[in-house]
């Protein structure tokens, strides 16, 4: 079988392709090594639900409230208005998504990607079987490749694939507690704390019957288990049961170029398209898995492989801005706890709570209301150099 393209990597951007490529007619394989699941809040906003036709049955939890913790202890509640943040637990919510691109028609394959053989016209992906152990190869004509964070198909295919800034992220699944005061099941808790993380932050986020615990850092030597088990001490977590332990690299900067020019496109962490500041990465995977299905169906019509750079540019037209802005506020405000306590004051602006949430949900900087983004600049000046005092509640 020659397949038109080999996705490398079953997660949410690599099954997304396989399914747009599979809906299209295409003959598509899906390589995926199977039963890795990755730590993840697993928050997904309404543009995902519905851009990706995620049914409700996916949904674990459906979030109401934000809730922004400083490093004094201090908290603001965020209301989402009119409407809810989904939360999807990964090890379901991928293999409903591998499955779905099964169903469209994408052949898959369990093993392990290993190189791109070019010894023959076109170019076979080899891998390990899982079950035989056995070396595999899959002709094709195009790959994508959506293996995470450090892929393998980046460093051997891409320029500059092998050299990109990532956090660390490492959480534990746990049996939800009962409400209380301390643990809501319709509300995200993300923690603001050096002691936590000295560069990035912790969470608490509920799905259902079970929850998710855990944080990221950039920095090396950090205990992420004590980190962890802090957290759920301070949160009153500490005595329910861990259901499993989880822990990757989180890349958080696309990289400059997605494909080698020739034959292979990236998507989803492989690319590097996980946003700053917040570590959100499923919507951004899932859209980053349809452009290179986009750019993939392109260089199979035209035969030209300077098509595949289309997915990078359709991806950056739509979120480029998005990112740099994310990327300044990681920078402005992650490095000390004293401008960590700064950015949870400035949370308690209600111009900030409806522009962010506005974003968030839709994917896109609100323009609707200058004066309101002229009076949040202002404020964000003022809260960085201290003019404004901090707020305590």
């Amino acid at each position: 079988m020659h397949y038109d393209v080999v996705v490398v990597g079953g997660g949410p951007s690599g099954s997304t392709a396989a399914m747009d490529l599979a809906s299209a007619g295409h003959k598509v394989a899906l390589l995926d090594r199977d039963g890795r699941i990755k730590p993840c809040g697993g928050a997904v906003p309404p543009r995902l639900i519905r851009d990706f036709d995620i049914p409700d049955s996916q949904l674990r939890a459906r979030i109401t409230t934000a809730r922004m913790v400083s490093p004094t202890g201090r908290s603001v509640d965020i209301p989402i208005e009119n409407g809810f943040v989904g939360m999807v637990d990964r090890a379901d919510f991928d293999d409903f998504l591998r499955q779905r691109a099964a169903a469209t028609g994408a052949e898959r394959f369990t093993g392990t990607f290993l190189r791109i053989d070019r010894s023959t016209p076109t170019p076979q992906v080899v891998y390990r079987d899982k079950a035989t152990r056995e070396e595999r190869h899959l002709p094709c004509t195009y790959v994508i490749g959506a293996d995470g964070a450090r892929s393998v198909v980046a460093q051997q295919e891409v320029k500059g694939g092998d050299d990109i800034p990532y956090v660390i992220a490492y959480h534990e699944i746990i049996a939800a507690p009962q409400p209380s005061a301390d643990y809501d099941p319709n509300r995200c808790d993300v923690i603001y704390d050096g002691r936590i993380s000295p560069d990035f932050y912790g969470w608490v986020f509920p799905h259902g019957a079970e929850a998710s615990v855990g944080m990221g850092t950039g920095i090396n030597g950090v205990d992420l288990k004590q980190a962890t088990a802090d957290l759920r001490a301070a949160s009153g977590l500490q005595a329910c049961d861990t259901l499993r332990r989880e822990g990757a690299p989180i890349p958080l900067q696309p990289l400059k170029r997605w494909d080698n020019a020739q034959d292979v496109v990236l998507a989803g962490d492989a690319a590097g398209v996980v946003a700053p500041s917040s570590g959100e990465g499923i919507y951004y995977a899932m859209v980053g898995g349809r452009v290179a299905a986009t750019a993939a169906q392109a260089a199979l019509a035209s035969g030209r492989a300077s098509d595949l750079r289309l997915a990078r540019k359709l991806f950056m037209k739509d979120h480029k801005t998005v990112f740099k802005v994310l990327r300044a506020m990681q920078d402005a405000y992650y490095k000390s706890d004293g401008r960590r306590e700064r950015f949870v004051s400035l949370c308690h602006d209600i111009d900030v709570q409806r522009l962010t949430f506005d974003a968030y949900m839709n994917k896109e900087l609100v323009r609707a209301r200058p004066l309101a983004h002229l009076k949040i600049g202002l404020k964000n000046l003022a809260h960085l150099t201290g003019l404004v005092p901090e707020v305590h509640v």
